[in-house]
């Protein structure tokens, strides 16, 4: 008996030891796990980081840069397409003035048409058209154009007014000849010919409207 406790009594440091070393080892492999949750968070975490920049580009990528000279263009091109709205109706009044027809509405007509002109000239003024190529020489082309054209129809509502008048009609025909309105028609012509040629070229360049000289 003696000996057998010996041996059990010189066990117990050795599963003691063991024991301590199990201990040790679960401690360390706890510390690894723990220490790679961590790491993977924050691999998760740089991950998102990561691509967050990538989602911002793609985002400024998608929207689409606004050309300021096609927008100032877009803009000339809406005021141009007014420009030619009143050309019948000065025509059809100049020609009802040769035939001594119509005489009061003619002279109104034709002065609604000088107003119109005028209206075109001030919202001119009023748009922005700094980025167009030659704006100078366009904008100056497109005012004289159509400060000569209200000219013109003023000068067509007057020759009305006088043919209306005593002895403005001979045989059915206006008696006289409207020279003022003659020259600033001509003027107007000249003028319209010069701004069709250069907003023509920018037309082309932003696939907006193509205009001819009477169309100004």
């Amino acid at each position: 008996r003696g000996g057998r406790g010996g041996r059990t009594g010189s066990r117990l440091p050795i599963l003691a030891a063991v024991g301590v070393g199990i201990a040790v080892v679960g401690v360390g492999a706890g510390a690894m796990m723990a220490g790679g949750g961590e790491d993977e968070d924050k691999g998760a975490n740089q991950t998102v980081s990561a691509t967050a920049p990538a989602s911002q580009s793609a985002s400024a990528e998608a929207s689409p840069t606004v050309d300021p000279v096609r927008q100032q263009a877009v803009e000339l091109d809406k005021l141009l397409a007014e420009s030619g709205t009143g050309r019948t109706t000065v025509i059809n009044a100049v020609g009802d003035v040769k035939t001594c027809d119509k005489l009061p509405q003619a002279a109104k007509d034709l002065r609604d048409a000088a107003k119109q002109r005028s209206g075109l000239v001030d919202s001119l003024s009023k748009l922005s058209v700094d980025k167009l190529p030659q704006h100078t020489e366009l904008t100056t082309a497109l005012t004289k154009a159509w400060q000569a054209s209200a000219s013109a129809d003023n000068h067509y509502a007057a020759w009305a007014d006088r043919t209306a008048g005593k002895k403005g009609c001979k045989k059915g025909k206006a008696a006289t000849q409207p020279t003022a309105a003659t020259r600033a028609s001509g003027t107007a012509t000249k003028e319209k010919a010069k701004a069709a040629a250069l907003w023509n070229a920018i037309a082309k360049k932003y696939g907006l409207t193509e205009r001819q000289p009477t169309q100004l």
